[in-house]
C-alpha cells in the first residue's frame, strides 16, 4: 500500500496534504484514508475508503451520514478493513458526534444583537484565511442561533455560490432569519460590485422563503463592516 500512495504527487498524499493545507482543505475520502492508514496488497488506503463513501452515491444521505450509519460488522465486510481498523472508525465518528452536540449546545446559547456580536461569534473562524470562505449564520425568532453553515470556499478575491445552497440549509432547519458573513483577504472591508449584487439576490430570494436576511458582514484584518449599518440592508 505505502509503495503505491509514495507514487502519488506529493499534494495528493492524505498526511502530507494535511500538513501542507490543513485538515479542513482535504476531501472525506482522504481524511478516512489517513484514519484507516493502511492498505493491502490490491487497495490503498485511498482506495478503500473510496470503495467505503462510494456505496453513499445510491443513497439519498451523505457519504459521512452513511459511515456513520455502519455497524462495527458492516465496516468489516469491505476489504481491507478489519476489526481493529472499524473500531478506530467508530471512535473517530463517536468523538466528531460529541464535538458537534457539544458545539451546538454552546451556539445555542448565543443570541445576535448587533454586528459586533457576529464578530465575536465568528470572527475567529477567519482568522489567517489566505482564501474566501462564506458563512451563514442560522437565528430563530428570538435571535439565537441555530447553527453555523459553511457555504463555501473560493479563492483569494472571490466566491461562487448558488442561491439553493445558501437556503437549503436554513430552510431544512426552519431558520426564521440568516445572517450572511464572507472575510476578504485581501484586508478590504469594502463591499465588491460583486458582494452587492449577490446580496440584493438573496434579499429576493429571502421573500419567497419568508426568511429574513438581517445583515451581511464582511471580516478582514480583524475588523468587520455591516451591510446593515451602511444602509445596504434596509
Amino acid at each position: 500500500m505505502a509503495k503505491i500512495v509514495d507514487k502519488l504527487p506529493l499534494n495528493d498524499r492524505p498526511y502530507e496534504k494535511l500538513e501542507l493545507v490543513g485538515s479542513s482543505n482535504l476531501t472525506n475520502s482522504e481524511l478516512l484514508a489517513i484514519i484507516i492508514k493502511n492498505g493491502t496488497k490490491k487497495y490503498s488506503c485511498l482506495d478503500i475508503s473510496r470503495n467505503i463513501l462510494n456505496k453513499s452515491n445510491n443513497l439519498k444521505i451523505s457519504d459521512i451520514e452513511y459511515l456513520s450509519e455502519l455497524s462495527l460488522q458492516e465496516l468489516q465486510d469491505f476489504e481491507g478493513i478489519g476489526r481493529v481498523k472499524a473500531i478506530q472508525i467508530k471512535a473517530v465518528l463517536e468523538l466528531a458526534k460529541r464535538i458537534a452536540k457539544t458545539y451546538e449546545n454552546n451556539i445555542q446559547k448565543d443570541k445576535i444583537v448587533s454586528p459586533s456580536d457576529v464578530f465575536n461569534l465568528v470572527g475567529e473562524m477567519f482568522c489567517f484565511e489566505k482564501q474566501e470562505f462564506l458563512r451563514t449564520i442560522l437565528l430563530n425568532k428570538r435571535n439565537r442561533v441555530l447553527a453555523i453553515v459553511t457555504n463555501a470556499i473560493g479563492s483569494n478575491d472571490s466566491i461562487n455560490i448558488s442561491l439553493k445552497e445558501i437556503f437549503s440549509e436554513p430552510v431544512k432547519q426552519m431558520a426564521h432569519s440568516i445572517i450572511l458573513v464572507h472575510n476578504h483577504p485581501s484586508g478590504s472591508l469594502q463591499p465588491s460590485k460583486h458582494d452587492l449584487n449577490f446580496t440584493n439576490k438573496v434579499i429576493e430570494i429571502s421573500q419567497i422563503f419568508n426568511i429574513n436576511l438581517l445583515d451581511h458582514i464582511i471580516i478582514a484584518n480583524n475588523k468587520f463592516m455591516s451591510f446593515k449599518e451602511k444602509g445596504y440592508i434596509k
